[in-house]
Parts: structure tokens; C-alpha cells; sequence
């Protein structure tokens, strides 16, 4: 008896790092998908509303069941599709290996990420310049050591994991906007010299096709300048 495909619809944006997050899933999992664009600079409309109240994205349909909130779509994606993106939960080892990539995505973006933000917030040079340091500084500290065995992916993996799918779209960003200027190129070095393990694990995340599939950089490029130019001007 042939297994039911299961109907599949994703409410998203190409210019949102969260939204990403759900793409880079569905492409690992090689899933196909009906896609809407929500505009994120207008009002969302009543319809969409209805759908997921808060107005973000993304939103993910799933056999007519609506699950929202980036991190728990691609968990729920990971759990659907069992042993791709992380072990099945009949896996023996399965806990285990999902407490640690648990464990890291907390790691990075409780400990690294906001200074990341400032970087990008920042109304200064030396205030960027500080918040490139503090950023590069935490990467070392707190996520430096749990790539030590990233292979090149996360525990020794030769496919992405879901470390890979919810931190890839930051990583993008992280090794693309240094080389057009449009935040200090010092974070990456610092990132070389400091933390070789993680700049080797993101090397490769951010060159693979399933992390790049809705990656426009110019489009990402103007958006990201425009946005720091507002905040800077506020």
C-alpha cells in the first residue's frame, strides 16, 4: 500500500534568517512544498492573520495542522522525517545526540548571537568594533568546543543536522556581509584565529546548496545596508 504523501505548505519570506531556517530544512529533506510570500513591510493581511496571529514567519501547514515558530518548525520537520536531520527518538543513541545539538543551538544563540545583533545595531564605529570582539569572544568561549569534532558537520556528521539548519542562515550572514564592508572583516579574522573549529564547521555551512537555497545576496546585501543605515540614523 503506497504511503501518503503528506500535503505540505510554507507562509514565508526570502529576506528573513528565521524563515531560512525552514528552507534550509525542507531542502535537506529533500520535501517538496507550496510556498507564499508574506510581505513583511506591510500590515498582514486578515487571512493570514487567521492563520498565525503573531504575523511572522515562518508558518508551516502540515496535512492541514499549523505550526509556527522558526526553531519549532524544523524541529517538528526533523521529528516528521525521522533520522535525516537528527536520530529517530527509537535510536539508541538518539537522546544523547539530541541533547548535544540542543545544547549547541542554546549555546550559540543564548550566548553568541545577541552580540551579533549589536554588531549590526551598533550607532558607532568602536560600539561595532566592541560588539565584533564580544561576539567573536563568546563564539570562542562557548561554541568553539563543541565543534571539536565536526566532521564537517555537527558530531562528526557528513550531512547537515539540525545544528546546520538552525544556525546556517546566521552563518550566511556572519561570513557574507564582512566581504562587501558592511560590518568590520576583523570578525572573521578573530574567528580564524580564535575559534578555528567553528570557522571550519562554517565554512562549509555556508557554502551548501540546501543552506543557500533562497539566498539572494544582493538582495540580502541592500536590505541588510538599508537597515543598519535606519538604525544608525534613528
Amino acid at each position: 500500500m503506497a504511503v501518503a504523501v503528506p500535503k505540505i505548505k510554507l507562509y514565508t519570506n526570502h529576506n528573513c534568517p528565521w524563515a531560512h531556517r525552514a528552507h534550509i530544512a525542507l531542502a535537506e529533506l529533500n520535501v517538496s512544498f507550496e510556498e507564499e510570500i508574506i510581505d513583511l513591510w506591510t500590515p498582514r493581511s486578515p487571512e493570514y492573520l487567521s492563520i498565525n496571529p503573531r504575523g511572522q514567519v515562518p508558518t508551516l501547514i502540515y496535512n492541514g495542522q499549523t505550526i509556527t515558530e522558526s526553531a519549532i518548525v524544523a524541529t517538528f520537520l526533523a521529528d516528521a522525517y525521522p533520522g535525516k536531520l537528527w536520530p529517530a527518538s527509537t535510536d539508541p543513541e538518539g537522546p544523547l545526540v539530541r541533547s548535544k545539538i540542543n545544547y549547541f543551538v542554546d549555546a550559540y544563540f543564548s550566548k553568541a548571537q545577541g552580540h551579533w545583533g549589536r554588531v549590526l545595531a551598533a550607532k558607532s564605529d568602536q560600539d561595532e568594533q566592541a560588539a565584533v570582539n564580544a561576539y567573536v569572544e563568546a563564539v570562542s568561549k562557548e561554541v568553539e568546543p563543541l565543534l571539536a569534532d565536526a566532521k564537517p558537520f555537527f558530531g562528526g556528521s557528513n550531512t547537515l543536522t539540525l545544528a546546520e539548519v538552525l544556525a546556517g542562515s546566521w552563518v550566511l550572514r556572519v561570513y557574507n556581509l564582512p566581504k562587501h564592508g558592511i560590518v568590520p572583516a576583523s570578525v572573521l579574522e578573530g574567528l580564524a584565529e580564535k575559534a578555528p573549529n567553528f570557522d571550519r564547521w562554517a565554512r562549509e555551512v555556508e557554502k551548501h546548496p540546501n543552506v543557500r537555497c533562497i539566498w539572494d545576496e544582493e538582495r540580502i546585501l541592500e536590505g541588510t545596508k538599508a537597515w543598519i543605515a535606519k538604525m544608525r540614523a534613528a
